[in-house]
């Protein structure tokens, strides 16, 4: 007879609702905490030399850079407005460049499209010797023509 009446208390407690957790103390996590802080801070003035932080201005060197380079731009507005918009144009280029892979044909055409344009390329420059001394010849000179290399 115990026994069914346990399980009527359980069967009347509402589903998804469970009592909630005992409190405890908070006294003993707290002094432990404050002991585990109060050490960290010890280690941290010591090896600051003992000022705790307050005064010690050291600004690393790329914030300098930038402080002094901000600090010769005349026209703070303007660079700030470039800023926003090249912000701005980033996001809507990715926007686009999600929405356009999002498309179901687009994908394979361009796929095929690259097949294509490889096989005329192979066709055009790589098949026969002629065409192929050709094509080594203007990468030879463009190279020397971006390197400014006379050999």
């Amino acid at each position: 007879m115990a026994m069914a009446t346990a399980c009527l208390r359980l069967a009347a407690v509402p589903l998804g609702l469970a009592p909630p957790p005992p409190r405890r103390a908070p006294t003993a996590t707290g002094v432990r905490y404050g002991l585990k802080t109060s050490r960290l801070s010890v280690a941290v003035r010591a090896a600051d030399g003992g000022t705790g932080g307050e005064g010690s201005t050291e600004v690393p060197e790329i914030v300098r850079a930038a402080q002094d380079a901000w600090a010769k731009v005349e026209d703070k507005y303007a660079v700030t407005a470039i800023g926003v918009a090249a912000l701005v144009g980033l996001w809507t280029a990715i926007g686009a460049i999600k929405a356009i892979d999002r498309l179901p044909l687009l994908p394979g055409v361009l796929e095929l499209v690259g097949i294509g344009y490889t096989g005329w390329f192979t066709y055009r420059n790589l098949i026969f010797q002629p065409d192929r001394e050709a094509l080594v010849s203007k990468i030879k000179s463009t190279y020397k023509e971006i390197t400014g290399s006379s050999s």
